[in-house]
């Protein structure tokens, strides 16, 4: 595939088939993305939310030829490799995410080598405290496991 990069929404929780207002805000933020970009493949990943996901989006008027649904990944370097390998001619995504979550989907693309656009969704005001805090440990968390990664892979050499 080349062209316009693959719309690539990353997964949050749901309730009872139901997307919870972090992943119901994500989605709205990936129906007007999807809106401006026509034609562009649209993948929904997530292990559980993937297809709440399709269908949330479906009813926002995405078409539904265009949702790609990836329901394995269980976190967000998965996510962006899973989506690697459905369209491993892609230039890159545009990854839409959480505000709060951006920051961490950005360094995950960078260490897999994958260019991305990160489109950020607005966190909810109820959710923003358990969010933002839940970050702080969850940026540093991966930022360790990179490291461990690249040193692995350089020691292995």
């Amino acid at each position: 595939m080349s062209g316009a990069w693959p719309i690539l929404v990353l997964g949050s929780k749901t309730d009872d088939g139901r997307a919870q207002p972090v992943l119901a805000a994500r989605l709205r933020t990936a129906a007007a993305v999807a809106g401006r970009r026509l034609g562009v493949p649209v993948v929904v990943s997530g292990r559980g939310e993937a297809d709440v996901m399709a269908r949330d989006l479906r009813q926002a008027g995405v078409d539904p030829a265009r949702i790609v649904a990836e329901p394995l990944a269980t976190s967000t370097n998965e996510n962006l490799e899973h989506a690697r390998r459905l369209f491993p001619d892609a230039g890159g995504f545009i990854v839409v995410t959480s505000n709060y979550h951006a920051r961490r989907a950005r360094l995950w693309a960078w260490h897999l080598g994958i260019p991305v656009e990160v489109i950020p969704a607005p966190t909810p005001r109820a959710q923003r405290r358990d969010t933002y805090l839940r970050e702080v440990l969850a940026l540093p968390h991966s930022a360790a496991r990179i490291a461990w990664r690249r040193l692995v892979a350089r020691l292995g050499r």
